[in-house]
């Protein structure tokens, strides 16, 4: 995809964020990975004043390349990521309220929901504090996702990282982690109104739940009705 065609498709992406509830004001933004950097929404820009050509293009050492606007203070905390997870072609931070709440309580959300076995493999981790505006926390977010299968991180005190392949895959995870994380608590409040408890799913099932959502679910090539 050329960058002309990348910038549009970002602009687009990051209407999807107030759309779905994930942002307030001009809090959140994604990135995509380009050859020879990054492209990534600019700070403090409201998402109806973005415009594709108002795309930040910076290398993978947060170094601005191309643009008049300062890029997202998130920046570093991108390319870090990017830098060292190869694999990484975009990602989305939020400071959704649910997901955000549970990591204010510095809480992973467990799996107790087939539908975050599914997307998620499993709990979604939550990472330790790390301050804004450097490197720390894509170094955070990095370790706390080694060794999971989950495409989405929630930060103490701070919010939520989700990664993918394509900027879109890692949207459909931060979509997926507010929707998980409501009805994860609403199933807490519910078992502590009646003196119950909320069942997590055993692991032999998450791993069945993954590999039929991430290998058989949905339209593969070659597929018939």
């Amino acid at each position: 995809m050329s960058h002309d065609a990348l910038r549009a498709a970002l602009h687009r992406l990051h209407l999807e964020l107030p759309k779905n509830g994930l942002v307030t004001w001009t809090s959140g933004n994604i990135s995509a990975r380009v050859p020879d950097g990054l492209l990534i929404k600019p700070s403090g820009v409201s998402f109806e004043d973005l415009t594709p050509e108002g795309m930040v293009h910076t290398d993978l050492d947060a170094r601005v390349l191309d643009a008049d606007l300062s890029p997202s203070s998130d920046t570093a905390t991108h390319a870090y990521i990017y830098r060292h997870l190869p694999e990484v072609g975009g990602i989305v931070h939020t400071h959704s309220p649910y997901a955000t709440a549970w990591a204010a309580n510095a809480r992973e959300i467990p799996c107790v929901l087939t539908a975050q076995a599914d997307e998620f493999g499993g709990p979604i981790p939550c990472g330790d504090f790390a301050l804004i505006g450097g490197e720390q926390i894509g170094a955070e977010v990095v370790r706390a996702l080694r060794g999971h299968r989950s495409p989405a991180v929630i930060l103490k005190s701070h919010g939520v990282f989700t990664l993918g392949p394509t900027p879109h895959k890692a949207l459909k995870a931060a979509v997926m982690v507010e929707d998980v994380a409501r009805t994860v608590w609403l199933a807490y409040q519910l078992a502590a109104a009646s003196g119950g408890s909320v069942a997590t799913i055993e692991p032999a099932d998450i791993d069945r739940l993954y590999d039929r959502y991430q290998n058989v679910y949905g339209q593969r090539a070659g597929s018939r009705e």
